[in-house]
Parts: C-alpha cells; sequence; structure tokens
C-alpha cells in the first residue's frame, strides 16, 4: 500500500518501491508469520527484502549454506542519525534566515520574497523526491534547507509582528505532539490499520481541499476568504491540522518499524527521515497559525 504524507505523496516503504508497507504486521519478536523457528521457511509474501538463505548450498565444495547477510539493512541508528542531519540543516538555515533576513518595515517584502521562493523550491524539490523510487539525500537536504528559509523567516514575522515568543511556543507543541504519538504508538494505544489509514487519508484529503478553496477565495475575493484560516472556523481547523499531523506521525512511525522488521536497505532511512521532517513541518507550521489566531482574537 502507498502511503501518504499530509502535505505530499511519498514512496517510502510502499509497494510500489517494493516494500509490503501496511499489508503484513510480524508476530512479536520481529520474525514473519510463519517462519519463526524455521531456517528452511519460504520467503515472505509480499516482502522483496525477505530471502530464502538456505535456498542454495555450495554443491562445489559441499558447504553448508551461509547464514544470511545483515549488513546493508537499516537500521533505527541509521534512522535517527538521517532525521537529525535533515533536521539539523532545516533548524540551522531557519536560523540563518532568521538572522540575516529582517522583517522590518524596510525589509519585509524583501525577506519575504526570498522566503516565497524558497518555499516554493522546496515543495518542487519534495514533490520530485515523493515521485522517486529511491532516495536522494541531496534532494531531501537541498528540500530541509530550503524550508527552514522559508519557515525562519515566517517565523520570524508572527514572533516580531504578532504574538512575541510564537516561534518557541510552536516548537514546543510540535515536541509534545511527537513525544506523546511516540509513546501512545509504543504503548499500543494508537493501532495503525487499513481503517486508521483510509480514515487518516480521507479526513486528511477533504482538509487540503477546503484550504485550497479557501486560499482560492482568499485571493480572488479578497479577505479571509472563508474564513477557514480566521477567528472561531480558523481555531477549529487549527486544531484539527494538529491532529491530522499527528495522525501522520503514527504513519511515519509504522514505516519505520515495518522497514526495520522486513530488513528495508539502508538508503530507506533517509525516505523516513524525510517523511519525519515533512510532518513535523506540518505539525509546526499549524501550531504556528493557531497562536497567530489566538493571538489576533485578543
Amino acid at each position: 500500500m502507498r502511503s501518504s504524507n499530509p502535505v505530499f505523496s511519498r514512496r517510502g516503504f510502499s509497494r510500489d518501491n517494493g516494500y509490503a508497507g501496511f499489508n503484513i504486521a510480524p508476530q512479536a519478536g520481529g520474525a514473519a508469520v510463519g517462519t519463526q523457528g524455521n531456517p528452511y521457511a519460504q520467503p515472505q509474501a509480499g516482502n522483496p527484502y525477505a530471502q530464502n538463505p538456505y535456498a542454495q548450498t555450495d554443491l562445489q565444495h559441499g558447504a553448508p549454506p551461509q547464514a544470511p547477510a545483515t549488513t546493508g539493512r537499516m537500521t533505527i541508528d541509521d534512522v535517527i542519525l538521517r532525521t537529525g542531519t535533515t533536521l539539523g540543516t532545516l533548524i540551522v538555515t531557519a536560523a540563518l534566515a532568521w538572522a540575516l533576513l529582517p522583517v522590518d518595515d524596510a525589509n519585509i517584502s524583501r525577506s519575504y520574497g526570498i522566503a516565497i521562493v524558497a518555499g516554493l523550491l522546496g515543495m518542487v524539490l519534495a514533490l520530485v523526491q515523493s515521485f522517486k523510487r529511491k532516495a536522494s539525500p541531496a534532494l531531501i537536504l537541498s528540500y530541509a534547507a530550503l524550508e527552514g528559509v522559508f519557515l525562519g523567516v515566517v517565523s520570524s514575522v508572527v514572533d516580531n509582528r504578532i504574538a512575541s515568543g510564537a516561534a518557541m511556543q510552536a516548537v514546543i507543541g510540535t515536541m509534545a505532539v511527537f513525544a506523546a504519538v511516540l509513546v501512545a504508538y509504543k504503548a499500543g494505544w494508537i493501532r495503525v490499520n487499513r481503517r486508521f489509514v483510509g480514515f487518516v487519508m480521507a479526513a486528511a484529503l477533504g482538509f487540503i481541499l477546503l484550504m485550497a478553496v479557501n486560499l482560492l477565495f482568499a485571493v480572488f475575493g479578497g479577505g479571509d476568504g472563508l474564513g477557514f484560516r480566521s477567528g472561531p472556523l480558523g481555531i477549529v481547523f487549527g486544531i484539527v491540522g494538529i491532529l491530522l499531523g499527528a495522525c501522520f506521525l503514527a504513519l511515519d512511525f509504522k514505516q519505520v518499524e515495518d522497514g526495520l522488521a522486513y530488513g528495508a536497505p539502508r538508503e530507506e532511512a533517509w525516505l523516513a527521515a524525510f517523511g519525519l521532517t515533512l510532518t513535523l513541518v506540518w505539525i509546526y507550521m499549524e501550531f504556528l497559525r493557531l497562536i497567530s489566531i489566538l493571538n489576533s482574537s485578543d
């Protein structure tokens, strides 16, 4: 099954990327169903990474079959390292943009222009990566750098012109959501199954369509469009956006867990980092927007 992020569709750990996704769940302990304790079991159906290491022997020398190779497989350390590198790149460029692109009356137009260009370029790179069958570290890190420039300027505007301390509040809120979803997922309070995926995808599609319609009305009709991003409705949709981001974090955790269980290759860790970064950026932006609305209504 192909999984998606709230912002962009991506192919990480998906069926069309040669990975079973949410279709098969291993038994407790990480062994595949029907293969636990049986070295001669056939490879897992739907999992191209599963191979039968005893299918062939060295007939010329009469050597016994070798144990399966464990090198080149994705580990949790790989995921943490790649995610830290991607988020670190984003944070550094955001800090530089905050410091070097002032948002006072004399410079705000130029800074906004640079931020918008960086955001659009970042979106293009994210789309390109989403439709690639393999992870490209250069694309992912370039996306993170450009997205950092965009977030740095937007955060500076909100923090300096609308709500002092809003950026730090949004960061704390994003970290709190990440920690809460991780704890809930590991505790088994969140079960990522087909019903959960279908519900989240339908809700996200409806949310994005509503926001797109609101944006069109705002661009061509002026004002706040249909009011989905301001006032009481804006607060409601901000909370919904954060909850959707939390749901997609659960999907990201499931993809990482399945990748580890099925022996995904090491380069897939970059896709995990890419997906987690997209989701965290989504949550951060929803927090920043919600804080702005709450302070504007005071």
